[in-house]
């Protein structure tokens, strides 16, 4: 599963404590309503008091995508995990304002999709 393997890149990388609580946050917000948005695109997220500043963590399906429950039925193609702290809910919906913005553009998708380093991946959304 896409989450798991993401979570355990962002232990490895020390963005999140070598825990359950994350995942298991994770994996709560989607039973409730799945992150996929449509367009190909999945935002899972979750905010915990031991997460001290906001992340975004991006995984890309280069084949033919992910099924995920998504609102438009398309697998999903680009995964936008966020993590941050419960505390600063402006700050969490500045961040996902920005980042919707960015993501409805078709061809930006794109690009993510075919990018070959994660610096191209960072230029695309700055």
């Amino acid at each position: 599963m896409a989450l798991l393997e993401m979570h355990q890149l962002l232990i490895s990388h020390k963005f999140v404590a070598d825990s359950s609580d994350f995942i298991d946050a994770l994996i709560k917000r989607e039973e409730i309503v799945s992150t996929g948005i449509g367009m190909g695109v999945a935002i899972p997220h979750a905010k915990l008091d031991s997460i001290d500043d906001f992340f975004i963590a991006i995984g890309i399906s280069r084949d033919h995508g992910i099924e995920w429950d998504s609102l438009d039925a398309i697998p999903v193609r680009l995964i936008f995990m966020i993590g941050g702290p419960p505390d600063r809910q402006d700050d969490y919906l500045k961040l996902l304002s920005a980042l919707t913005t960015l993501i409805r553009d078709e061809q930006r998708r794109k690009e993510m999709i075919l990018a070959k380093r994660p610096q191209d991946i960072i230029s695309l959304l700055s």
